[in-house]
């Protein structure tokens, strides 16, 4: 698994070939074998392999190729729905309809997506984590007929390769790991740790393609832009809300 972990890819383009139902359960069963608050397992995994669905959700995640190329996609959804209807049947009164159980939630969501993640290229398949998930949600729920106590917050598109990308760069260690307590960074630190992906051939390409000073720039300018962050933000809140996660109801 270890060398899963580090040959890991980001995938962009996929054959048409389809994934055999058993290689698709077991990857979905590494999923259930995550790690989750209490036992409880709030969350779902929505599996689309329709065409007309993906073209809907490919809609949704900015129209990238992939969504319709993919033979799966997976969306992964914090839910305390099941786990609700659950407790009252047997008799027990939930509470889990606030902010605290939506963010548990997606922490299990998250993991078992990872897991999934780990056992489809374990197993030979591509992976791509969309990241319009979250921004796109209220569209995703009406796509996905989800109904109040879930919300989606990631998606997995699922495939074999049709492309054998480069691994993508990372930070040292020392950027993302603090030993005992943390140890805040210096304008120096922040200098070494970002040294080398500032000095990369591809951070000179995107830097003349976008006529930017620095790489930040682009992400504070291009990529994840003030206005799109606060909108967005609000629109998260709102389905969040919307989907019963703020306390408003039982």
């Amino acid at each position: 698994m270890l060398e899963t972990i580090f040959k890991h890819r980001t995938i962009r383009k996929y054959k048409s070939t389809p994934i055999d139902d058993s290689i698709l359960e077991e990857i979905l069963k590494a999923g259930t074998r995550a790690s989750t608050t209490g036992n409880a397992q709030v969350y779902s995994m929505v599996v689309t392999r329709d065409k007309e669905l993906r073209k809907k959700l490919w809609e949704t995640q900015f129209k990238q190729d992939m969504v319709r190329e993919a033979p799966v996609v997976i969306t992964f959804c914090a839910d305390v729905n099941r786990f609700s209807k659950w407790c009252i049947h047997r008799n027990a009164d939930p509470h889990y309809h606030n902010f605290l159980w939506f963010f548990t939630a997606s922490i299990d969501a998250l993991l078992a997506s990872q897991n999934v993640a780990l056992a489809a290229e374990a197993n030979g398949l591509g992976i791509c984590y969309m990241g319009p998930t979250i921004y796109m949600a209220r569209k995703i729920i009406d796509i996905l007929n989800l109904p109040k106590g879930v919300v989606p917050v990631a998606t997995l598109v699922v495939g074999y390769p049709d492309e054998e990308p480069g691994l993508t760069d990372r930070l040292p260690l020392e950027g993302v790991v603090h030993y005992e307590t943390y140890k805040d960074y210096t304008k120096e630190d922040i200098d070494r740790i970002y040294a080398e992906k500032e000095a990369l051939e591809e951070t000179k390409e995107l830097l003349l393609i976008n006529e930017k000073e620095t790489l930040a720039q682009i992400f504070t300018d291009n990529r994840y832009k003030k206005d799109d962050n606060i909108h967005f933000s609000k629109e998260l809140l709102q389905v969040i809300r919307e989907q019963g996660f703020m306390g408003d109801e039982k």
